[in-house]
């Protein structure tokens, strides 16, 4: 099911400012909360709803990310914000007022929310994929990969201000970040923490942002790097590359580049784990009389003997000759497991069908156990 627009959830439109944002949201969340509304499942679903839209529109970065990129902005699987996702990890740990709304309706005291605003923040990670063919995801290689991510502005060092000037104390919320509001509901007082519109809840209030990141602290860049890919990497497998996401706010660490592998398909080999098949047509002569034929490897042909008789199915294994596990010290690799498939002849000569009529008649049961054993049980059900 599509996710439906943040504006939407909240009944606003995208020139709505952060006050009119906030006040929906708190409209919504004490219509929906679920202590006011016990056992309505749609009802805590909305709640839900609210919450992360609040979330994101609350907070200027995430704001602006979406107003640019939608949901892709935080989607793992898109292309937005950093070659294959804007935030792994980034989520919607900040459902920023909800101890405020609590507060407002019960009294109670939760808002610690909004003072996290002013400790180190990790950067978000960033996703890309990297297409690899079935030999470099088993012998392991390096690739070039670029991706985009959001790096401390040099011209303010992440301050966020203006070269020469500093954050200076909020004066609205004396630096705590948070305000009090008292607010009469239903012939009672009730006293509301909210977050302070002036600093956006950091206690710091920039007089003149810096100009060329608007404030922000972050600016976006573009980055390439080097991988090496492990050997024995399946489809789907993920690598982390520490810090090379993008850089944290407040001195906060910065987040991961994390690389989703994909593996293209082999026109020979299938894999599972460690282990790899295919299947190996023969002739009805070296399946009669056996034969040495050649197999294919990831490393080349090698030889393999097949008994007279080999029947069509049958199934040998190659010890060692798969994938490597990966990252195993000890080199260790998995198997080929090949199946022999006996191909019949076609388009054949007179008197290639002679010799084969002649063949077949100096064949006896004792030649064909199957076929004999199942001759005799269809005759014996008959009588």
């Amino acid at each position: 099911m599509a996710q439906r627009d943040y504006y939407e959830v909240l009944g606003l439109d995208k020139s709505a400012d952060a006050d009119a944002i906030k006040r929906a949201y708190r409209q919504l969340a004490k219509k929906y909360h679920p202590d006011l509304n016990p056992g309505n499942a749609e009802a805590e679903k909305s709640f839900k709803e609210v919450n992360e839209a609040y979330s994101v529109l609350s907070d200027a970065d995430k704001k602006a990310k979406y107003d640019q990129f939608g949901h892709a902005a935080f989607d793992p699987t898109a292309g937005a914000g950093g070659g294959y996702g804007g935030g792994f990890g980034g989520g919607f740990g900040d459902f920023g007022d909800f101890g405020d709304i609590f507060s407002s309706i019960f009294g109670g005291g939760f808002g610690g929310g909004t003072q996290r605003r002013n400790g180190p923040q990790r950067g978000d990670d960033v996703g890309v994929r990297v297409t690899l063919t079935f030999e470099e995801a088993a012998f392991g290689c390096k690739k070039d990969v670029s991706y985009n991510r959001l790096h401390k502005c040099p011209t303010c060092n992440g301050t966020r201000a203006e070269a020469g000037t500093t954050a200076e104390t909020c004066p609205d919320c004396r630096g705590a970040g948070q305000r009090v509001i008292n607010q009469r509901m239903g012939g009672m007082t009730f006293q509301t923490k909210t977050t302070c519109e002036k600093c956006r809840g950091t206690g710091k209030y920039i007089k003149t942002p810096c100009q060329k990141c608007r404030g922000m602290g972050l600016e976006r860049e573009n980055r390439k790097l080097t991988v090496s890919i492990p050997a024995g990497i399946d489809n789907g497998e993920r690598i982390a590359l520490r810090g090379q996401g993008c850089d944290g706010k407040n001195g906060g660490p910065a987040g991961d580049l994390v690389i989703e592998v994909s593996v293209r398909s082999h026109n020979i080999f299938e894999r599972d784990g460690a282990n790899i098949y295919c299947e190996v047509p023969i002739t009805v002569t070296e399946a009669t009389l056996g034969a040495e034929i050649d197999i294919p490897t990831l490393e080349g042909t090698v030889k393999h003997k097949i008994d007279e008789g080999t029947q069509p199915g049958a199934v040998f294994t190659l010890r060692g000759k798969g994938i490597p596990y990966v990252n195993d010290r000890s080199n260790r690799h998995g198997d080929l497991i090949f199946t022999v498939n006996v191909e019949i002849p076609r388009g054949l000569s007179d008197k290639q069908k002679a010799a084969l009529r002649e063949f077949a008649n100096a064949c006896g049961e004792k030649n064909y156990t199957k076929k004999g054993k199942f001759t005799k049980s269809f005759k014996k059900k008959e009588k």
